[in-house]
């Protein structure tokens, strides 16, 4: 299998996990290359229920090397955390199978306490963040005070930047914020612990991918998030602090494009997106609540209910553009079933004029109404399909529709939770 790029082209949660799970059987490595665990995928393999965070989801196959870039921001204890549900799940995830990037950004107390207190303080006007430190985290990093993971093998360099950065962040969150302060020898005693644990998986990542690239092998780059929550190409500020897109894996894991040879992006049948902000599309009726319902559209992270919506091709059109996608992988498709008519936004209307991609502005995003196109739906249960020609015609056509509004072939399309619910199209894909 050549190099492989998964991307979500929506707002998250697109079933990615999913998807890299199945290619990761042609993979030698799998690199997650930016965002925190603010992300989440879930999968369900061999009738057992895993739900990811920092960790590459491939980790569930006995002979692949899952790496964590330097993109990331990095909370220790989840990371720590879900090392060890692996484990207790009977899954390898020793320093030979896991590595984490020496240059990748720790998520400190501090992070989460701001973060917290600062959606406290906006009451109605949140963005809805996850809470989890991400933002500012990636701040630090951008004003040259973060912690990084290196860090963690010099313990006087770690206790002498926590207790720099703390005096600053209590200030902040005593006089602006109203919070409470944190206790600097805490957090220092803590973060040395986590050294202990954390310093045998900590590797030169970008090294180790030039080197496996030369050697021929082949490698699964796996984004967070979506495209439409990318910082600088998504619905901003209603957008996650890191870029998801496929343009950031040079810099996120610390390679060359020239290695990059397939883009694939991920759709979900139908739209979905958590906490505040535009969504064209949404259904706020019974259709929105069947699909939610039938979908169990909840965050992996959060838990919070997903606002559901048509399929917005407008939105995927976009991504198609700013990603460079070489191919789609339809995942929910069997959500849909059930439904008399299914509808396709192609384009939208704004102050009376027709538009096909996504406007910068959110007051013009809010005016947007959306151009559907209606489709029969199918009643048919296609869980069991394994090729597109036992699929119900109306499912065909739907797809089919996808393919020629985005102009990108369809490689795989997912007719359920399970690895073997699925339609390979593209067998290249696969070993």
């Amino acid at each position: 299998m050549e190099n492989m790029v998964v991307v979500g082209t929506q707002w998250g949660d697109e079933g990615k996990g999913k998807v890299v799970d199945l290619l990761t059987a042609g993979a030698d490595m799998v690199v997650r290359y930016q965002g925190g665990n603010n992300a989440g995928h879930t999968l369900v393999v061999g009738g057992k229920k895993f739900i990811f965070h920092l960790i590459p989801s491939g980790i569930l196959y006995e002979d692949k090397t899952c790496l964590i870039g330097n993109g990331l921001v990095v909370d220790p204890e989840v990371l720590l955390g879900e090392i060890a549900r692996l484990k207790d799940a009977g899954v390898n995830v020793g320093p030979q199978r896991l590595v984490l990037s020496e240059k990748a950004h720790l998520i400190m107390p501090y992070h989460k306490a701001i973060d917290a207190a600062r959606e406290a303080a906006k009451g109605k006007v949140k963005i809805g963040t996850t809470g989890r430190g991400i933002g500012p985290c990636y701040e630090d990093k951008a004003a040259r005070i973060g912690i990084r993971a290196i860090d963690l093998t010099e313990p006087g360099v770690l206790e002498e930047k926590i207790r720099a950065n703390l005096k600053e962040k209590n200030f902040y969150l005593e006089k602006f914020l109203g919070a409470e302060p944190l206790d600097a020898n805490a957090i220092v005693n803590k973060y040395m612990e986590f050294a202990n644990q954390l310093s045998p998986y900590l590797g030169d990542v970008s090294l180790i991918l030039y080197e496996a690239a030369s050697s021929g092998k082949s490698i699964l780059f796996e984004g967070a998030q979506g495209t439409h929550l990318d910082v600088d190409h998504g619905t901003y500020p209603f957008v996650t602090s890191s870029n998801p897109v496929a343009g950031t894996i040079c810099s996120g894991a610390g390679i060359g494009p020239n290695i990059l040879r397939h883009i694939i992006g991920v759709v979900k049948a139908y739209t979905t997106r958590v906490g505040a902000g535009p969504f064209v599309t949404e259904l706020e009726d019974e259709t929105g609540d069947y699909i939610q319902e039938r979908g169990a559209e909840f965050g992996s992270t959060t838990g919070r209910r997903r606002r559901c919506g048509w399929l917005d091709l407008v939105v995927v059109k976009d991504s198609a553009r700013i990603n460079g996608l070489t191919a789609l992988a339809i995942t929910k498709l069997d959500v849909l079933t059930g439904l008399d008519k299914l509808k396709i936004c192609v384009e939208y209307e704004l102050d009376g004029e027709r538009i096909q991609a996504r406007p910068a502005s959110l007051s013009a995003m809010a005016r947007c109404k959306p151009i559907y196109k209606e489709l029969d739906g199918w009643k048919e249960d296609i869980s069991g399909a394994r090729k597109l020609s036992e699929l119900p015609s109306e499912a065909k056509t739907y797809l089919k529709e996808i393919e020629e509004i985005t102009g990108v072939p369809i490689s795989l399309v997912s007719v359920g939770p399970a690895r073997e619910e699925t339609i390979v199209i593209d067998e290249l894909l696969l070993p």
